[in-house]
């Protein structure tokens, strides 16, 4: 946002009108010219400049990276890869995964002290890239002291230490004696190490320090998140990534960039160490985390550009040599002036010239056409692959759907829009809306109505109270939504069109999460079937077929019919027909349903009798003022005797 801000100001400042959202809507893709400018850049550094010309190209139609750049994503990972690349070019700081940054740059330096490798140009680099970007991220505000009061950032903040220590040690080598100095050497490395680390475990023990964060462990281990915060294992995003992902948004690349990695091994040097942990790493996290493909794809841009270039040298390289070649040797003299030996120097048959033309005019310039040519296949091949993926998966709005008939004509499924459309004209404008978080944003965005959790997911227990109503009978869940004010309720069922996003798919996680903060309420087991399945016919679980969430998916749903194939009621998402058809509400009464069904809301039904009346004099007269329940109903009491005594009624003192 500051950046869009800051581009905008400057346009204006220069007299080039243009409205913020043109440049919310192309700030992505212009930045994404950028890091192709950065990737170049670093992989020239790396290698040479063909490959940082191919790595350039990779990176500018890689599906991994479309993904987050085209145009109207306007998220951070839109500017973040560019920072990213740009840091490891620089070294400077990031976007909110600096963390990856700043843990990946001082393990490559850690490594190099390892290896030996020390140089005045690492304590330099290290030295200045800690200070300056540790002074510069404590100026955002958002940041403030996080960088020196965060347990992620002690890895930067040792190794800082560690190379002082070193460089220091260094300084004192030319001044000793060989015995002096290894006994200092040792002395002084475990005593640095020992006060670092005891001085660490002090201050997180005292709270100074925070402790690792749960998204942080999340990544060491695959089943904590499911365990201890289930909120974030229910993101999409954060799931295990499949072998079809990688192949889905790298392609050929996934196979060609661990010979790039190993040509950068069997050539090592200190930029070179530097990608081979930046691959062995992101591999490790992109196989943990589908969002973090999105670290993974640069460096597969750039290790497969380095593969390609080298092929490409090696057997397009002699080309270029006959075109130049080299200056003859002095054996190469003497083998003409003993022309006519039949004998070379290693005393075997010398061969004539015309026969070394015929070699390689046989199987050489074949093997190499052919080679060249596979190059050429598997290129075009990724181009056309990465151009239908940005056509089919990256270019359509996620609000709007669309389908293919048999004979290829696209249908627009436009529910989404039209419900939320529905919402502001036919509601009231205070009206509140329950719905899954994963909606909130598009309900407040587009609908301009208040929701009770959206996609800011730091509330935790507000969004188990909105799961637990879920996941409830309807008496139960009801109570829950007159404590909440709730005046309609929101679901996505895709069971007519086989839609897989929808909230049945999602509702395990409405479980867990609740779970979480109501154990005595909601148990994940009694939604299963007794073999363990989770299941929407009529083996499915009580529990389920009668929650909340079941209801009001399936409402009506079992009149109708979708093809002459398949029974009443049967969902095409899940496969199955419907254990419970005859489905009625007492609380809730539907509201809107859209044309494919796939938006559905309910409207929370009013109370009935003198209990509306209750329920306000409960936000007139709050208990927390007054000791007791009894005193609090004691002057609600009063207060409904005024009221009714204003509309010309005799006060009903027994109530």
């Amino acid at each position: 946002m500051v950046t869009a801000g800051l581009i905008h100001y400057v346009l204006n400042l220069l007299h080039l009108t243009v409205h913020i959202r043109d440049v919310c809507v192309f700030l992505a893709p212009v930045f994404s010219g950028l890091t192709s400018i950065s990737t170049f850049l670093l992989t020239r550094e790396l290698w040479n400049q063909g490959a940082g010309l191919l790595a350039a190209c990779f990176i500018a139609i890689v599906p991994g990276y479309i993904s987050r750049s085209v145009a109207g994503s306007f998220d951070n990972e839109g500017i973040a890869i560019f920072a990213l690349q740009f840091t490891y070019y620089l070294w400077v700081s990031a976007w909110g995964g600096y963390v990856f940054i700043i843990n990946l740059i001082p393990l490559h330096v850690f490594v190099l002290l390892l290896m030996q490798r020390y140089s005045r140009r690492v304590y330099i680099a290290y030295s200045t890239f800690y200070i300056v970007g540790l002074v510069l991220s404590m100026q955002i505000p958002f940041v403030g002291f996080q960088p020196i009061r965060t347990s992620e950032h002690m890895a930067a903040a040792g190794v800082f230490a560690l190379l002082q220590a070193y460089a220091f040690l260094q300084y004192l080598k030319n001044r000793l004696t060989k015995q002096e100095f290894q006994t200092l050497f040792f002395l002084g490395v475990a005593l640095a190490a020992g006060v670092v680390f005891l001085t660490v475990i002090y201050l997180t023990y005292t709270g100074y320090i925070a402790p690792w964060s749960g998204r942080f462990y999340s990544l060491w281990d695959t089943g904590y998140a499911k365990i201890h915060i289930p909120i974030i294992a229910s993101v999409s995003e954060h799931q295990p990534t499949t072998w079809v992902s990688f192949f889905f948004d790298l392609h050929i690349l996934v196979c060609t960039f661990p010979a790039g990695l190993w040509f950068c091994i069997k050539n090592v040097n200190d930029e070179r160490v530097f990608v081979a942990l930046y691959a062995i790493s992101a591999v490790y996290f992109a196989g943990v985390m589908v969002r973090l493909m999105l670290t993974l794809t640069p460096v597969v841009c750039m290790l497969s550009a380095i593969a390609f270039s080298s092929v490409f040298e090696h057997y397009l390289g002699d080309d270029m040599k006959r075109e130049n070649p080299p200056v003859e040797d002095s054996s190469d003299e003497d083998d003409k002036r003993n022309s006519g030996n039949l004998y070379d120097k290693a005393g075997k048959v010398r061969k004539h010239v015309s026969e070394q033309e015929k070699a390689e005019e046989g199987l050489g310039p074949n093997i190499k056409s052919i080679v060249t040519m596979l190059m050429l296949m598997l290129l075009m091949m990724f181009a056309v692959h990465c151009t239908w993926v940005t056509s089919n998966a990256y270019s359509s709005p996620s609000v709007v759907l669309a389908s293919y008939n048999h004979d290829g004509t696209r249908n627009i499924l436009d529910d989404f829009r039209e419900a939320y459309y529905w919402l502001r004209q036919n509601t009231d404008e205070h009206a509140r809306v329950m719905s899954w978080w994963d909606y909130g944003y598009q309900i407040a965005g587009m609908a301009n109505r208040t929701t009770l959790v959206d996609n800011n997911t730091w509330n935790n227990s507000h969004i188990a109270l909105v799961g637990k109503a879920m996941s409830s009978n309807e008496s139960a869940a009801y109570e829950i939504m007159r404590s909440l004010d709730v005046d309609y309720v929101l679901i996505i069922f895709g069971g007519v069109i086989g839609y897989s996003g929808d909230d049945i798919n999602k509702f395990l996680w409405m479980v867990r999460i609740a779970e979480g903060e109501h154990p005595k309420d909601i148990r994940e087991s009694d939604y299963f079937t007794p073999q363990g399945e989770f299941r929407v016919d009529k083996a499915g679980s009580p529990v389920l077929l009668s929650c909340l969430m079941y209801k009001m998916s399936y409402y009506r749903f079992g009149e109708m019919q979708l093809d002459f194939r398949t029974p009443p009621g049967f969902d095409r998402t899940r496969n199955a027909e419907i254990g419970n058809k005859d489905i009625k509400f007492k609380h809730l009464e539907e509201a809107f349903t859209s044309e494919h069904w796939l938006v559905r809301i309910y409207k929370v039904k009013k109370l009935d009798n003198r209990e509306p009346l209750d329920h306000k004099l409960r936000s007139i007269v709050p208990r927390p003022k007054y000791t007791s329940k009894k005193t609090a109903k004691r002057k609600r009491g009063h207060i409904r005797n005024k009221l009714v005594l204003k509309k010309g009624k005799k006060p009903n003192n027994k109530k």
